[in-house]
């Protein structure tokens, strides 16, 4: 018998770096999906080298966080407008154009190159002619290519540095111009790769000192007394102290919370919306692993990664349940906790740095569909704090209806509630001291915490400490 031939002995054709990144984008556009998860799962395989996947990934975000701003000078281009594409069409000059302008590293001549050959490959002739045209014109207008200074101050910050003019409109109102074009700005900067050192092991310095040893370029945090920032590329979770449970992955301005509750040894705490469990850990970790601490999350799936973290960071105290904190009231006594956190869900607006498809994909109505949400949640599990305990409310957003109007109108509803601005004393040092003087100063004034994405170089934030009155 002949040895048989066909298709089917053939391996699949390997995609380059911008096929990839053409498929992720198509798929971001047409079905909704979220990129991080797309291309975490397209980079799987493989298939890349390293520099080609690094290559991927800074297109893919790159052009996602740029993409208004890429739309508004393609669109003098094609005739009919960037949005009468195919969708697959309106990508390709999209991370085409994303590297023409703003990547200097990349050749003009590769860049027009593949799109054009991935054009043709796709499409046809007269697809691969338009993509040539656009992105030829673009190379010699590209001293053209410019925001005008002249424009309303919303449509200019949008256009300068690529958001929805709906959310920079919001943001003025709620910040001012400068501090929203400032916040905008900092959204397209790279995120910083943070740690949180686990305390009950060592202390920060001893895990910086460890981390120099062995070649890691590692400083402390100006935000965190607990946190290490990563000052060159790389990924924590592939570090021995890691694995060892002597660090965890959590974003600066995240830690904060552990560190506004404040919880002692031997305290009965609730982490209401937990997962994947970073700020659980640093509860238990503050506790001293002595107390109770309940970690609930909607999903049980979920629940997984928060006793995952509990195995792997050593901690006994952390008891998990899976099922909507709004039935947690069913589960617990009444006024049977100390300390009660709920990190809400929430628009994430403050993580736009991270997750740059966050700002195109949320609309107004979004915003006040979540901060009903967030009313209800926390009207709920009020009841589960003890007198004298406390209620934090934290959330990765910087808007003002998700954050200080929740709070206020929950405060209107429920006086047995009032921020907690509890003066430092010999005796007792509360958790703003380890802070920035602003963020310190903000707690001792008024109970809450904002923090923008400009400030530290970290996530958007909000926390808010409440005190339940004693009972007389």
């Amino acid at each position: 018998m002949g040895v048989q031939t066909g298709n089917r002995s053939k391996k699949p054709a390997k995609r380059s770096a911008r096929e990839l990144v053409l498929d992720v984008l198509t798929r971001v556009e047409q079905d909704g999906s979220y990129s991080n998860l797309l291309l975490g799962r397209s980079l799987d395989d493989g298939t890349l080298e390293r520099a080609d996947a690094a290559l991927a990934t800074e297109l893919v975000y790159g052009t996602i966080q740029r993409l208004n701003t890429i739309d508004y000078f393609l669109e003098r281009w094609v005739r009919k407008g960037i949005q009468s594409l195919q969708p697959w069409v309106r990508c390709l000059l999209r991370l085409s154009f994303y590297q023409l302008h703003y990547l200097q590293r990349i050749p003009d001549h590769a860049a027009v190159n593949e799109a054009v050959t991935i054009a043709r490959k796709r499409g046809h002739a007269g697809i691969a002619g338009l993509v040539n045209a656009v992105l030829r014109s673009a190379i010699r207008q590209r001293a053209d290519l410019i925001v005008p200074e002249n424009l309303p101050a919303a449509r200019r910050i949008s256009l300068a540095h690529s958001h929805p003019e709906w959310l920079v409109e919001r943001w003025i109102r709620q910040y001012g111009e400068a501090t929203t074009e400032a916040m905008c700005a900092a959204n397209n900067m790279p995120p910083h790769s943070s740690a949180r050192a686990n305390t009950l092991r060592h202390s920060r310095e001893a895990l910086l000192a460890e981390l120099t040893t062995a070649g890691i370029a590692a400083t402390a945090s100006e935000l965190s007394p607990a946190g290490i920032v990563l000052s060159e590329g790389g990924n924590w979770a592939q570090t021995d102290a890691y694995a060892r449970g002597d660090l965890s992955i959590q974003d600066e301005s995240s830690m904060l919370v552990a560190e506004i509750v404040n919880p002692q040894p031997g305290m009965r705490v609730l982490d209401c919306c937990a997962a994947p469990g970073g700020k659980t850990g640093h509860l238990a970790e503050k506790m001293l692993d002595r107390g109770e601490l309940w970690a609930c999350d909607l999903h049980a799936h979920k629940v997984k990664l928060i006793e995952q973290q509990a195995k792997r960071l050593q901690l006994t105290c952390i008891h998990t349940i899976a099922g909507d904190a709004r039935e947690l009231i069913e589960r617990f006594a009444a006024e049977s906790f100390d300390s009660v956190l709920l990190d809400a869900p929430c628009t994430g607006l403050g993580v736009i740095r991270r997750k740059p498809d966050i700002k195109w994909a949320k609309q107004p109505e979004d915003i006040a569909a979540i901060s009903q949400v967030q009313r209800e949640l926390l009207s709920r599990i009020a009841s589960l704090v003890k007198p004298g305990g406390t209620l934090v409310y934290s959330t990765c957003t910087i808007d003002a209806e998700e954050n200080q109007q929740v709070i206020a109108g929950f405060l209107a509803e429920h006086p047995d509630f009032a921020p907690d601005l509890v003066e430092p004393t010999p005796e007792h040092q509360p958790p703003a001291a380890n802070l920035p003087a602003p963020l310190r100063q903000s707690l001792q004034t008024n109970g809450m915490v904002q923090i923008l994405p400009h400030e530290y170089g970290s996530d958007g934030f909000f926390i808010a400490k409440l005190r339940k009155r004693p009972q007389m």
